[in-house]
């Protein structure tokens, strides 16, 4: 069989030829549809297992009578809402269609062929993506101990460097940078680089030294913070998110949004939310709870894992990690493989519930034969 050329490539855009797209988590129903199983669990895309608030529920159904009409395209209700969550001003907010939206506007906006976008070994895999598909050059740091190594990427950073991506937490090693050495980084970049801190696991942390980088806008006009509705927020399948910025950097961040980008029941749900820091609680209580559990049978396995502060935990499997989830979603378990972000062996396993979290451990054990 000979190999598919598409005849397309020549009059792309620059970056586009060499491209690989995003790999999502295998939904349930392909998984089932695929094997003619029943009652598989989902483990593989960082979603909150509690749902959403119920107020943020409530929220939606009273959209449903307006659905024939577009949305705010400003969506200045819940933009006033994070600006006074954030205590700044609501131009310093862009709302994006989730917070992949918000860095691929940044992408966009910032960079272009010539132009180098900075990030970290085993970073976020949409840096790579929109930085690409806008035809810059990607300029990759080593990791150190599966996380950012600072001092290395101030030191790759040259005259042409516009865009230095940090996840902090970072995914998929749930590795964390403490507030010092992110403040010091920042300060030592030059501005004419953006930086953009990505929080969107920032609920899930519980550490004394982690730093809320939205609090550093007033003195770093370059930086940008992203955040998600997605994670312990519950609803991931509404896509919104924002970005937090100086007023300037928003500005031109909003004249490339695409119109109408955040459909009016994300909005509302995710201004009610707001509203529910009792849910946010509760959905850290179970995480905090299950990452003990999962990390408990990892090394009752004596399986090395990455010490994580996100929703999610990365473990080594000891071998090839395709033939493991292969395996594994034989016996109805949908994890992560991140073979793609060069970890090989390793396998990402979102935080479930109780029963959930048991059940992976079960099936992990029948298929390493543990």
């Amino acid at each position: 069989m000979t190999e598919h050329t598409n005849k397309f490539l020549q009059i792309a855009a620059p970056g586009i030829a060499n491209l690989k797209p995003y790999i999502p988590g295998k939904p349930i129903s392909e998984l089932e549809r695929e094997l003619g199983i029943t009652g598989s669990i989902k483990l593989a895309s960082n979603e909150n297992p509690l749902g959403c608030s119920a107020k943020a529920l409530e929220a939606m159904r009273g959209e449903f009578d307006d659905v024939a009409l577009y949305p705010d395209g400003g969506g200045f209700e819940l933009r006033a809402a994070l600006a006074a969550k954030h205590g700044v001003n609501a131009n310093c907010i862009t709302l994006g269609n989730g917070s992949n939206d918000v860095l691929d506007m940044i992408a966009r906006v910032f960079l272009a062929p010539g132009y180098e976008s900075l990030f970290s070994e085993h970073a976020f895999a949409v840096y790579p993506i929109s930085s690409q598909s806008v035809g810059a050059t990607l300029k990759i740091a080593p990791a150190v101990d599966y996380g950012h190594d600072l001092d290395a990427m101030l030191n790759m950073i040259g005259d042409q460097t516009r865009v230095v991506w940090i996840a902090n937490p970072n995914n998929p090693t749930g590795t964390w940078l403490h507030a010092e050495e992110l403040e010091n980084f920042i300060a030592a970049v030059p501005e004419t680089t953006v930086v953009v801190v990505d929080e969107a696991y920032i609920e899930y942390v519980n550490e004394s030294d982690y730093p809320d980088a939205s609090q550093w806008l007033s003195r770093y006009p370059n930086l940008i913070v992203t955040r998600t509705f997605s994670k312990a927020y519950g609803l991931a399948s509404l896509r919104v998110g924002y970005g937090l910025s100086h007023p300037d950097v928003a500005d031109l961040l909003n004249r490339v949004r695409q119109p109408f980008n955040v459909n009016s029941m994300a909005l509302a749900a995710a201004r009610a939310a707001l509203d529910d820091q009792a849910f946010i609680d509760k959905a850290v209580e179970v995480n905090d709870q299950g990452m003990v559990q999962l990390a408990a049978g990892f090394e009752e396995m004596e399986l090395e894992y990455i010490p994580s502060v996100g929703n999610f935990i990365t473990v080594d499997v000891g071998r090839p990690v395709a033939e493991v989830d292969q395996a594994l979603l034989r016996e109805g378990c949908i994890a992560r493989p991140v073979a793609n972000y060069g970890l090989p062996n390793h396998l990402r396993v979102t935080v479930g519930l109780e029963q959930e979290n048991a059940r992976f451990l079960a099936a992990m054990k029948k298929v390493l034969g543990k």
